[in-house]
Parts: C-alpha cells; structure tokens; sequence
C-alpha cells in the first residue's frame, strides 16, 4: 500500500523516537544520545544508541537501526502497514483508507477470527459426547474441568472432515483453512482436517490472539505431539505456550519448560509463571519476548541428554544478557523396579507435590553452577591428569563471564572441587580471558580491514564492488543527512553515478525528499527499504563526519565517485569531474552554492 506523503511525515513526526523507545528501553543520556540495553539481542552493558536530532536508533552491538517504524516493526514483529497502524493508534492518526490496505488486513483478520472460531469449536466439542475420549485422557493426566476451560482446551474427534465442514459452513474458504494450516490437501484434490482425535491446545499470542494449535494424540500412534506450521499470523520462534497468562503473574521470574502439558500442570499447581517454546529450542525472538514481562528465567528443561544440552543452548544464548538465570534440575525418580527414570515437570508435581516443586524452586542453581557441575561431570578428579584437564576447561568457560567477582566466586569453588589453589585457577582464567580478547580483537581487526566481512550472511548483496568509490557514497550520504544547505539546488550526482545500487537508491529517495521541502532524513525511509538495507545505511550513519568543511568534503567525495564512474564507463573523466569544482573557487576556498 503506498501510503500518503503528507500521511507519513505527519506521523513521523508526531512519534518522537524517544518517547516511543523509551517505553520499552529505560534510557540514560550520554553526550547527544541516548543509551540503554538493546531489546533486539541479549546485553549486560548498553550498546543501543538513540540520536534524537537523527530521529535514529542503532545498536553498536546487533547492529539493527533505523527509526521510528522500523523499531515497531522489529520490537512488536509487525509488518512495515501493521507497524504503522501501531504508531498511528498511539499518535492519535486515522489511517488513510486504500483497498489494499483494506485487503490485507482484511486477510490477517480472516486467519486470526478463523483460528478462534476452530478453538470454540473444538472447546465445544469436548463437552459433548464426540469429546468423551478427551474428557478421560484429561482425567487420568488429573488436569481439572477449570483448568481445561483457562487454557481453551478443545478435542479434535477421529473423523477426517468434521472442522473442514463445520468451517465451511460458517463461510471460511477452503483455501483459508489451508492457509491457518488446519487442513490438509491429500494431493489428488481432497481434503481432510489436519487434527484428528486429539486433544487440542489453542496457542494464544499476548495480544489474546489464536495464532495456532498444539496437540497431543490420546493413543500409541505417531506423532506423539502436532504443533500448527508456521502461517502468516504465526511463527514458533516468535511465540510461547502460555505466555499470555504467564505475563500477569505475580511471582518475581517466568519458568521455561519444554511441553505444553508441563506449562497446564505447574499452572494448575499455583506456578503461573510456566511458559514453554512451541516445538524449538529457545530462541532470540522469544529471549526478546519475555524481556518485557521479567529479568529472571528459570531453565526446567527434562532430566534426560536432550534436556541438559538444551539447557546448556539456552544458557549459551543468554551469556552476557541482563537475565538472571538459573537451572531448575529435576531429579530422576526410582521406580518399583529400582530403575531410575527421568521425570519432566508434570512429572515431579504428580509424584511429589507443588510444595517439592517449590522447594527445587528455591533452591535452584544458577546457570553458572550448572555448567560447572556439567564439565566437572565429564572428568575423574580423583585423578592428578583429569584434574588439570579440568581446570583448563572450567578456566576456559569461567573466562567468558563478564563480571570480575564473578570469576573470583566461581575460581573459588572450581579451585576447591579439583583440590588446587585457587591462584593456580585465577591464574588459568586470567590468561584463557587474555586469549579470547586477542581472539576477538584479532576477528575484529580483520572485519574492519575487510567491509565485506562486516556483513551478516544475509546481508551479502549489500556488499561493496568498488570500495573507494562506495566509502565517498556513504559520505556524501552522511553530508545529505547532517546538513542538506550544502547541496546546490539540481542533484549533483546521478543514482548511476554510484557503484552500489542501495546507496545511489538512498540518495535519489533523500534528494526527492528534499526538493519536497520534507528534508532529508532517514525515518521516512522504512517503507522503502528492507530491514537489511536500514541497518546498513543507519550504520554508515554512524561513521563521523564533519559539516565543518562540508563543502569540500563534498567536492572530494563527488570527484571520486565521478571519477570511479567514468572508469566503469569509458567515458572521459575530465568533463564528469567539472561539477565537483563549482564547489570551490580556484583559491580552494568556500563558497556558497
């Protein structure tokens, strides 16, 4: 949808970057800019940046940035129209109406009213005698009729079309039923319900949204669990089981669990903190999630080889955030037989009780402790070798902890489980911490030497041709956003004057700006360009650059790129070069233009 000019500048306008940041990052003020944690990846220290003169954000860590639509866009995960429908309800801005506009959401909101409709027909469904099967499985797994109401639960009969029917006749189309992934095509023009006699576990997002469905097979058949595919209103890595009741609890931390029914269990038994990924290890996007509603996790994943290298990929993605961790480790439990068996969460509260879980609770170890007692797990300490196999080990992952006190407490009780001084282990995390700085001064140094390198793999298409020529885009670029008196009335340079297409397409979209009498800015670029792109031009944004000698820099930077571009097109350098001297007199001293 192309949205009015007039429209857009209004909005950008009325929603100051850091009013809206702020609501969702607390800010501390640094020289011009403003600082704080980043919400788009995990920080102790704050490399987010917020420019209120640029109207800009970036992060020095992530490297995300742009303005006011792009943070929405990324902060709430909303398409470019969505992200404006957002800023325009928070300014107080009617949306101009278009059909396509229209259609679209039009679109999103038939998935999501298709999605609650199915959820109330398979809640229905459960009190009726089609649901009988359900009713008994929820009685033997001791999960209550209230419970079972709070979560939406629903029963799926062993039919093949009985949802495709129902929803057809309240006027859902086939091909949306497909799109919300709730049927299936047999390939030879049929259909059939995609859940069949099973109980159904609606997926509510923490707008109250039905984006999805997990469920769980009540016999021995294959798959055990079936989660919905990922659908336009629904992505797994962006969502969490229960999070729309976990967000309103009390307690002082959110406890992430691996299944569904562990989540309706710990609720039941007065733990409405539980939330569990839909079907994936965790996640940046969910680690983003939960940072609005708390700063403590605590990991209970399985008992079992899964679960401990599960919580160890969790506990690798939250090294360094500003969560406080910790590891909630059930323990195995001793059948009749005397073997002992794993136990999940559900598990632990039907053998031993809310008030045992709530004991563990307390007493659980930070992730710290817990990848200690992993490595120290791997070694026999009785033995001299093992015992310095160890210590480099446990030194090499104590190294990684960024808070000095933190390495000292931890040096401790590593020196005391391999029975060494505690100077032997300081010393072997000190020099282990010295490498992996050089390491990373060493990546460093061959990225800024290499800009190409500079790039996330994604971003490969942003990569420079012609380096030299580039590096005097991106000033001119900078010169245009910092002060736009600078320029003469006609564009100085031409969008086939700039080796890179993303740059010389910046530029011809700034100039319009500009000859609107909009100003040059980047804000109002975010319909324009990809996330990708917004990155990249808000970085070289933050490279300095000086109006104090703007006009020449300006000569300079155009003489390049016309000279580079008259290389690449055989044509005669001394003719194209002429405009850059109208920017000096023959003395070389300023002049206006």
């Amino acid at each position: 949808m192309a949205l009015p000019q007039n429209f857009m500048d209004e909005l950008v306008a009325r929603c100051d970057i850091v009013d809206v940041v702020s609501s969702y990052v607390q800010l501390t003020r640094r020289g011009s800019n403003l600082f704080g944690l980043c919400p788009f990846h995990s920080e102790k220290t704050g490399s987010f940046s917020v420019s209120p003169d640029k109207q800009i954000y970036y992060c020095f860590g992530c490297k995300r940035g742009g303005g006011v639509i792009n943070f929405i866009m990324e902060e709430e995960n909303l398409p470019f129209l969505d992200a404006v429908r957002f800023l325009a309800k928070r300014a107080g801005l009617e949306m101009p109406a278009e059909e396509g506009d229209r259609e679209a959401g039009r679109r999103r909101q038939r998935l999501l009213d298709l999605n609650r409709d199915a959820a109330r027909f398979y809640h229905r469904l459960l009190q009726q005698p089609e649901g009988g099967a359900v009713r008994e499985y929820l009685e033997r797994r001791q999960i209550h009729k209230s419970t079972a109401v709070k979560f939406g639960m629903g029963a799926s009969p062993d039919a093949w079309d009985v949802l495709l029917n129902e929803m057809t006749a309240k006027g859902y189309s086939k091909s949306e039923l497909l799109t919300a992934g709730l049927i299936v095509d047999n390939k030879r023009g049929g259909f059939y319900d995609k859940f069949r006699n099973r109980l159904m576990l609606p997926v509510v997002d923490t707008r109250g949204d039905v984006v999805a469905f997990g469920s769980r097979v009540l016999d021995k058949s294959e798959p055990k669990y079936m989660n919905s595919s990922e659908t336009p209103v629904y992505s797994k890595r962006r969502c969490l089981y229960g999070l729309n009741l976990a967000k309103k609890t009390k307690r002082p931390n959110i406890i992430l669990c691996e299944g569904n029914l562990d989540i309706v269990t710990l609720h039941q038994a007065g733990f409405d903190n539980a939330v569990a990924s839909m079907g994936t290890a965790l996640t940046t996007e969910q680690i983003r999630l939960l940072s609005r509603f708390t700063k403590e996790l605590v990991l209970c994943y399985d008992n079992d080889n899964a679960g401990k290298i599960a919580t160890e990929r969790a506990l690798q993605l939250l090294n360094g955030s500003e969560f406080s961790v910790k590891v909630l480790q059930l323990p195995r439990r001793r059948t009749e037989d005397g073997e002992l068996v794993k136990q999940d969460a559900d598990d632990f509260i039907k053998n031993e009780g809310p008030a045992a879980f709530e004991r563990l609770l307390g007493g659980s170890e930070t992730g710290v402790e817990f990848r200690m007692a992993q490595i120290a797990g791997k070694y026999d300490l009785s033995s001299d070798e093992q015992r310095v196999s160890y210590s480099e080990e446990v030194s090499s992952f104590l190294a990684t902890l960024p808070n000095k006190a933190e390495r000292e407490i931890y040096a401790a009780r590593a020196a005391e489980a391999a029975r060494i001084t505690i100077d032997a282990v300081k010393l072997d995390v000190e020099r282990a911490r010295k490498q992996k700085v050089r390491k990373e001064n060493r990546a460093e140094l061959r990225k800024s030497l290499n800009p190409a390198a500079q790039l996330q793999p994604r971003d490969r298409a942003l990569r420079y041709e012609n380096l030299r020529s580039a590096r005097a885009e991106e000033g001119v670029l900078r010169l245009l956003l910092l002060d736009d008196s600078l320029f003469p009335p006609e564009p100085p340079l031409q969008e086939s004057d700039f080796s890179s297409p993303l740059l010389g397409r910046v530029f011809t979209l700034l100039w319009k700006a500009r000859t609107e009498g909009r100003g040059a800015a980047l804000p109002a670029l975010a319909g324009e360009l990809t996330a990708e792109e917004m990155n990249h031009v808000t970085a070289l944004c933050q490279q300095p650059e000086s109006v104090r000698n703007g006009r020449q820099a300006l000569a300079d930077y155009i003489r390049v790129i016309q000279g580079e571009a008259a290389k690449r097109s055989g044509r005669k350098p001394d003719l194209l070069l002429a405009a850059a001297e109208k920017y000096k007199d023959k003395k070389g001293e300023k002049r206006n233009v």
